[in-house]
């Protein structure tokens, strides 16, 4: 048996090692093939992967400078080049990217031949962020000499850095994720025609005092915006990671003429904004200028200053726990900053507790410079001559292209001298250039405005919808500061406009008007402390003017103050108060083109009345500067025929110039109370009333009628527009 030959399942085969030992290969190879298939070829992509690696670390990837450089330059559409040294592979997990001397070309219509250039770049890459998602990680960078050139076209269509296809429009700016950073000699430069924004920023990488922290990256440049020059400067903290978790300190400023902003606070990472957790404070004369700087048109406003919390998620730059002031306002809440579909987005809730009336006015075009200087007085400016209250600073329509808004606005309370104004809100929307303030409202007086305005800038020059609706207001809140006793008037008012107006102004839109103006008065009393408020009859008047104050309320039947506007000019259609011993109408108009004014009002008695003028007090001059006038041409014709009389006759005859027959007719108040035109006017009776005019100004009525009707509307009503 021992000279058997062994079966052939139980030979093993041996082969000798270098050190004399033997081992199985035949097992081996069983072994193997016992493996499930794709055991095996995992086994082999690993092998693989480990040889690729090894041949890597073992030459640097210095073999891989060619093909990187043509590779690279057909992904980008750009010439890559390196002059010196060239690294690439695993060390021993992120990848180690190192080359000297390399340069990537620009766009053929940029200014500059290279968007990148540098004496050297060594960085570590995670492998990972290659694959997956949407930024680019580097763990480290090292730059010497580095020059970055980021520019948009003049059309605003493409730019630098935006690579491929050179027909491709451009996209915005992605920078990798840089956790620390060694910079030397680098610079960048920005140009944006659109936004006439051009700035060149210089980087140094300094060792840090403070042995909390590895390195410090300082920054300083200047460029200029929409032809504003500015400075920038500032440091990034480059931590020990084991102190501080790899987070950086950012600190810096940007000065702006009387803008300046500072920015503090922490980086997850050098170029990583995403979780930042800053501090912002502006301040500066006008915060229309600073948000230039976002390609943000808002009103000016006056000197301010703001503090918020500043971070970034997603695709929004988030202020929040804003508070501040502007001119002698406060201002509270948040807003947001995004760019959805490449479209900067202003989403915002915002909120005063006191709001001054002169901080309004540079959101309606006054100049708040004026206004900071002079006051009030700071909105009238001379033109031509002539007064003017109307704002005329156009609408930045150019500027309000770029940009979309959704903004809540609240205030509690209004400081003004004349009217009390509280619990004010407004929602402003701008979508591609169609601006709504709606619903914008607030409470005055004890009553209630409500409104919606629409300026639609996609037509040119602007198109403005005014629709402003005033619920039933007392009276003697309204109108205290002119007279009227809240104690003793229980009138109310209400009214509303509704205008359409084409231009990019306010006096222009309001100059180019169209529609109607009506204020109603339904029934009640007033009770008046100036005399030239009460019904406006020479004999009570004069009574009135010796006694200092009236002896019992006017009591308002029913009342109605209208305009037809035409062109800008607006026309009594009609004036119309009937009260319990007068019917009181008014002629004439104002022009929002000039801001004229020629209005007259004349009383009539319902009962015989003695020392009855019987004619009109005017209101003329202008918006800013009107006046009365109660001794009239027809009073002064009046006291010369009584003068006539009084010497022809006797005394006694000079008063009959001054007698009121008393045949007034009364109105009837359903066509006054609907705010009807002067056409629709009836008396009591029901017949047309002929007295109330045509919804015309006197120049125009003057053209029609008899030559007796146009003798008596030139001498009681001027025709100045």
């Amino acid at each position: 048996m021992a000279d058997t030959e062994p079966d052939a399942h139980m030979t093993v085969t041996t082969v000798a090692t270098g050190g004399g030992a033997r081992h199985p290969v035949r097992r081996a190879q069983v072994r193997w093939r016992a493996l499930p298939l794709p055991a095996r070829v995992a086994i082999g992509i690993v092998g693989l992967l480990f040889a690729i690696w090894l041949i890597l670390f073992v030459t640097k990837g210095r073999f891989l400078k060619r093909p990187f450089e043509h590779v690279l330059g057909n992904s980008l559409n750009r010439q890559v080049r390196v002059d010196g040294d060239f690294q690439l592979y695993f060390a021993p997990i992120t990848i180690k990217f190192l080359a000297e001397g390399m340069r990537v070309s620009n766009t053929s219509w940029a200014s500059r031949p290279d968007v990148f250039r540098a004496d050297r770049i060594d960085s570590r890459i995670a492998p990972l962020s290659l694959i997956v998602g949407d930024k680019v990680r580097v763990r480290w960078l090292e730059l010497r000499n580095g020059a970055v050139d980021l520019e948009w076209s003049r059309d605003h269509q493409h730019n630098t850095w935006t690579f491929g296809d050179p027909t491709k429009k451009g996209k915005p700016l992605n920078l990798p994720l840089v956790s620390r950073a060694l910079l030397t000699g680098t610079t960048l430069r920005f140009r944006d025609p659109r936004m006439q924004l051009g700035v060149d920023i210089g980087f140094e990488t300094v060792k840090a005092r403070d042995t909390q922290f590895v390195s410090e990256v300082r920054f300083a440049g200047d460029g200029t915006m929409r032809a504003l020059p500015f400075r920038v400067k500032g440091g990034l903290l480059s931590p020990d990671q084991t102190v501080t978790g790899g987070r950086n300190q950012l600190a810096a400023r940007m000065d702006a003429g009387e803008t300046r902003v500072d920015v503090s606070g922490t980086l997850p990472g050098a170029t990583q904004l995403e979780g930042s957790d800053l501090q912002m404070v502006a301040q500066g004369g006008n915060l229309a200028r600073l948000f230039d700087f976002l390609g943000v048109a808002i009103p000016p406003t006056r000197s301010y200053r703001f503090t918020s919390d500043l971070t970034k998620a997603g695709e929004e730059w988030r202020f929040t726990h804003l508070k501040g002031k502007f001119g002698d306002s406060d201002l509270a809440g948040r807003f947001t900053v995004s760019q959805p579909g490449g479209r900067t987005l202003i989403k915002g809730d915002l909120a005063t507790q006191k709001l001054d009336i002169i901080d309004v006015g540079p959101f309606i075009g006054y100049d708040p410079e004026r206004l900071a200087t002079q006051g009030g007085s700071g909105a009238i400016m001379t033109v031509a001559g002539a007064p003017r209250v109307l704002p005329d600073t156009p609408l930045r329509v150019e500027a309000i292209r770029n940009f979309d808004a959704d903004v809540r606005y609240s205030v509690r309370t209004v400081r003004a001298p004349n009217v009390p104004i509280s619990n004010a809100a407004v929602t402003v929307k701008l979508d591609k250039s169609l601006l709504t303030l709606s619903p914008l409202t607030f409470d005055m007086a004890g009553g209630h405005v409500a409104s919606d305005i629409s300026i639609d800038a996609r037509q040119r020059p602007a198109h403005t919808d005014y629709d402003i609706r005033l619920a039933p207001t007392p009276m003697g809140t309204l109108l205290a500061r002119w007279g009227v006793a809240e104690s003793g008037t229980n009138g109310t008012i209400k009214g509303r406009v509704q205008m359409t107006g084409i231009g990019d102004s306010l006096h222009d839109s309001l100059g180019t008007a169209n529609g109607r103006i009506a204020a109603i008065l339904p029934a009640g009393t007033m009770w008046a402390r100036n005399v030239q408020l009460s019904e406006i009859d020479v004999g009570t008047f004069i009574t009135k003017m010796f006694e200092k104050k009236l002896k019992e309320p006017v009591e308002i039947n029913c009342g109605l103050i209208a305009f037809t506007v035409r062109n800008g000019v607006a026309a009594a259609d009609p004036i119309l108060i009937d009260t319990k011993k007068n019917v009181m109408i008014g002629r004439g108009g104002f022009s929002f083109r000039n801001e004229r004014l020629d209005l007259a009002f004349r009383a009539d008695g319902k009962k015989i009345s003695l020392f009855s003028g019987q004619s009109p007090v005017g209101i003329g001059g202008y918006f800013a500067q009107p006046r009365i006038s109660v001794i009239s041409p027809d009073l002064m014709a009046r006291g010369g025929a009584a003068a006539a009389l009084g010497v022809a006759a006797t005394p006694l005859a000079a008063v009959l110039a001054f007698v009121d027959v008393g045949d007034a007719k009364g109105a009837a108040c359903g066509p006054v109370l609907a705010g009807a035109t002067a056409q629709a006017q009836r008396t009591k009776s029901g017949k047309p009333r002929d007295d109330v005019g045509r919804g015309t100004t006197a120049k125009d009525e003057a053209g029609k009628g008899s030559k007796a009707e146009k003798k008596s509307q030139d001498k009681k009503f001027l025709g100045i527009f």
